[in-house]
């Protein structure tokens, strides 16, 4: 769950954490003596970052680290043979409490938190009343009397915003809700080493946490941190709120295995794209369906049913009927794909655009996903990409490119 930093790709700038800006006068012309002091947000990680050689960039208004003295090849690969620290403490955690906190969640999202087992999450889209996709998130039905909710940085403050507008009109109505935005840090651990790893530093036994399911537990004799059995690569692993006083030690504690680790935006764009999960901002936003998508699957049945949430109206009716696009993955040779390069039938004729695309570390092929026209999404279909005003060979491929490796249990 990423924003639109990597929109072409791997490309991004480096930012200083502190930049000033001409403003403008009353007058409207530029003020050469007037300026504002632009500051990048800082996780409790920043300064650790920048001590361990962290490239840092600006990321969805923070300064985060794209990569470290490894090289963003030897990161990635690093993440699929044993496992790697990413810290995503940009993201927004939430806490919604009450007696109506799953009514008030299900008039947001397409999910069914209802039907959820206590510790138990599951991926799930903020819609809008014209069907597209608000944002991606992973909420997780605590049995601790609330719901926790994860989602994206660069729509934090839309997020924000959305809840707080539909918390006034739930509470004017009656009803019993109340949010927390958390100052928690998050870290994750993924990667195939990842329990050998931290079961060394919880005492519940890690083999009982499948893909999905959360826990409130001590990690490394650090107090009041949920461990999350989640992630962004396609690896087992986990995501692990930390109290930020607390996520340097937590974070030392860990990489003091040989096994682990840092890892920066780079490889976890790229770890993403193996795995064929969407980049918010890119392959998904607020013009894209769920059908359109590829993710009828967040959509619960019940909600299906009912049509009780926003846009239902409109996405509802295209599980049937299908939709004139599909996301599809791709497979190309030649130079690598970025966002926007025109897809091509096999006679030259538009029938789309790549939204994600990089060179694959683990397949040495350039992948990419985007959206074609639904007659040519089929899988192996023969197309085009145009690169520098070239038509290069592409086919359609199955997603995720490389096999995920969620832990579902022995």
């Amino acid at each position: 769950m990423l924003a639109r930093v990597f929109a072409n790709g791997l490309g991004h700038r480096v930012f200083k954490e502190s930049t000033r800006t001409v403003g403008l006068g009353v007058t409207g012309r530029q003020d050469r003596h007037a300026s504002t002091e632009v500051v990048l947000k800082k996780t409790g990680l920043h300064d650790f970052h920048r001590a361990q050689g962290g490239k840092m960039v600006e990321f969805a208004g923070w300064s985060m680290p794209v990569q470290y003295k490894d090289s963003h090849i030897t990161s990635h690969m690093h993440t699929r043979q044993h496992c790697s620290i990413f810290d995503v403490s940009h993201m927004l955690q939430t806490k919604v409490y009450g007696r109506d906190r799953v009514k008030f969640i299900e008039s947001l999202i397409v999910g069914d938190i209802a039907e959820l087992k206590d510790n138990q999450g599951t991926l799930s889209l903020f819609t809008n009343t014209k069907g597209g996709i608000m944002d991606d998130l992973i909420v997780t039905k605590t049995d601790q009397g609330y719901l926790y909710v994860v989602s994206n940085a660069g729509c934090a403050d839309k997020d924000s915003a959305h809840m707080q507008a539909k918390l006034l009109e739930f509470k004017s109505a009656g009803h019993d809700v109340d949010l927390e935005f958390m100052e928690e840090s998050l870290i994750a651990l993924q990667g195939p080493s990842m329990a050998q790893v931290l079961q060394k530093g919880v005492s519940d036994d890690l083999s009982r946490l499948t893909f999905m399911t959360s826990v409130l537990t001590p990690v490394f004799g650090i107090k009041g941190c949920r461990v999350t059995r989640c992630g962004y690569t396609g690896e087992d692993g986990v995501e692990i709120s930390v109290p930020s006083s607390d996520v340097v030690s937590l974070t030392e504690k860990l990489l003091a295995d040989s096994e682990v680790k840092l890892a920066g935006l780079g490889a976890r764009d790229s770890l993403r794209l193996e795995a064929g999960l969407c980049l918010y901002g890119n392959d998904i936003d607020e013009t894209t369906t769920p059908v359109e998508a590829g993710l009828i699957w967040t959509i619960g049945k019940r909600r299906r049913q009912a049509q009780d949430f926003p846009g239902a109206d409109i996405i509802v009716p295209q599980i049937k009927a299908k939709t004139h696009r599909k996301r599809v993955g791709l497979i190309s040779t030649g130079p690598p794909v970025r966002q926007h390069t025109p897809i091509l039938s096999s006679d030259g004729k538009v029938i789309g655009e790549v939204t994600s695309g990089c060179p694959s570390p683990c397949l040495k092929q350039n992948i990419a996903m985007g959206y074609v026209e639904a007659g040519c999404s089929k899988v192996g279909t023969p197309i085009q990409v145009e690169v520098r005003k070239k038509a290069i060979p592409a086919v359609v491929s199955k997603m995720p490119f490389v096999p995920t490796k969620y832990y579902m249990g022995q």
